[in-house]
């Protein structure tokens, strides 16, 4: 992770906010970073258009100390669903993370479709618009 080409970079801190962790974070134009560890370090990295979503969680003792953990959730295989923790400014990451998302997702033409419906929303469906099946009476054989 070269720091020179980061937009953000923060450690991960411990609950009183200190930068105690071998945790760090960074985010550049076009990916996000994890990298972990002391004597073995793991870097792991998701490109931003990967994202799904982005969420940020506060505790009492984080709002205490200053500090957040946004949550996200992505369609990369080795960082699924991952916590950016005790972080400094952690709304502003949130935000910041969410626009470069957005832009990223614009910049390489990816959309994002949501497929939402219950069993509700599949009868009223059905009641607009019937299935062929629904629409022939025994009359017409």
């Amino acid at each position: 992770m070269n720091k020179q080409k980061l937009v953000w970079y923060a450690r991960k801190r411990i609950w009183c906010g200190l930068p105690w962790t071998f945790t760090k974070y960074g985010i550049s134009q076009d990916r996000l970073f994890v990298e972990s560890g002391f004597f073995t370090t793991n870097q792991l990295e998701v490109r931003l258009y990967r994202i799904l979503n982005v969420r940020l969680q506060r505790s009492f003792i984080q709002k205490l100390f200053g500090l957040g953990t946004v949550h996200i959730d992505s369609s990369d295989k080795d960082l699924e669903c991952f916590d950016i923790k005790n972080i400094r400014k952690a709304e502003e990451v949130k935000e910041m993370l969410s626009q470069a998302v957005e832009a990223e997702r614009l910049r390489n033409r990816v959309s994002a479709r949501e497929y939402m419906s219950d069993n509700h929303d599949m009868d009223e469906f059905h009641d607009h618009f019937p299935d062929e099946d629904d629409m022939h009476s025994d009359d017409d054989y």
